[in-house]
């Protein structure tokens, strides 16, 4: 479970986020805070792997606290996701530049925030998996950063593809309760086989799809495909 710490000056909004955080697979809460003073002992205390971080505090800004998480030398510092209504692009520019993996701004749905910590997820899942290897390939590299940004379909797709085909084929994988096949693809969306394993391969090699072989008794393994969360 990702141990997860909600930071906000509005209670009423803390228990909100804190809310949308339970129903994402994969987090916990482990407290809620509402000042500088209190997130940096909660960080100490509880240990959280990550923090949902406002900027507009009672005695400060989140910013502080990120500027005094990366001065401190003890322990391992948390990841930092800032959730604010502040737009300003230096307070952007400093959260990013202070380590921030994540900043959305409000007012955001529950979707939003769920795609935000699936992201965060999956990011370390793969982190996890490479963990072991002695050394990254640059496709390792490509994909992790990839993994860090919520999936989406592009707009502009490559030449030879129809966006919205393509977001067909995405929100049928994603509505899908397991992995499916081209064919099965095909039959839920009304294109041919040949059509759909075309955009399939092409949502696996944007990083929102991902390929699964299920092998059989005899013959080549079968080709499926499930959305990237």
């Amino acid at each position: 479970m990702i141990r997860t710490l909600v930071v906000d000056d509005d209670f009423r909004v803390n228990h909100i986020h804190c809310d949308y955080v339970s129903r994402v697979e994969g987090f916990e809460v482990v407290g809620q805070t509402a000042t500088v003073a209190e997130v940096l002992k909660a960080v100490h205390a509880h240990h959280p792997d990550l923090l949902l971080l406002d900027v507009f505090l009672p005695d400060g800004s989140g910013l502080d606290v990120l500027r005094q998480l990366s001065r401190d030398e003890g322990g391992d510092r948390p990841d930092v996701i800032m959730i604010t209504a502040d737009r300003d692009i230096t307070s952007v520019r400093t959260a990013m530049k202070l380590g921030a993996v994540g900043y959305l701004v409000k007012p955001f749905s529950s979707t939003d925030l769920a795609e935000r910590l699936t992201a965060y997820r999956e990011l370390q899942h793969r982190m996890d998996a490479l963990g072991a290897a002695p050394q990254t390939q640059q496709a390792d590299v490509d994909a992790l950063f990839s993994a860090a940004r919520p999936p989406s379909v592009p707009r502009v797709p490559a030449k030879g593809h129809s966006a919205p085909t393509l977001a067909l084929l995405h929100e049928t994988l994603r509505a899908a309760q397991d992995a499916v096949s081209a064919m099965e693809a095909a039959d839920l969306t009304g294109v041919s086989r040949a059509t759909a394993q075309r955009y399939l391969s092409y949502l696996v090699k944007e990083g929102m799809v991902r390929l699964e072989l299920r092998y059989g008794t005899t013959g080549r393994p079968e080709h499926l495909y499930r959305i990237t969360r």
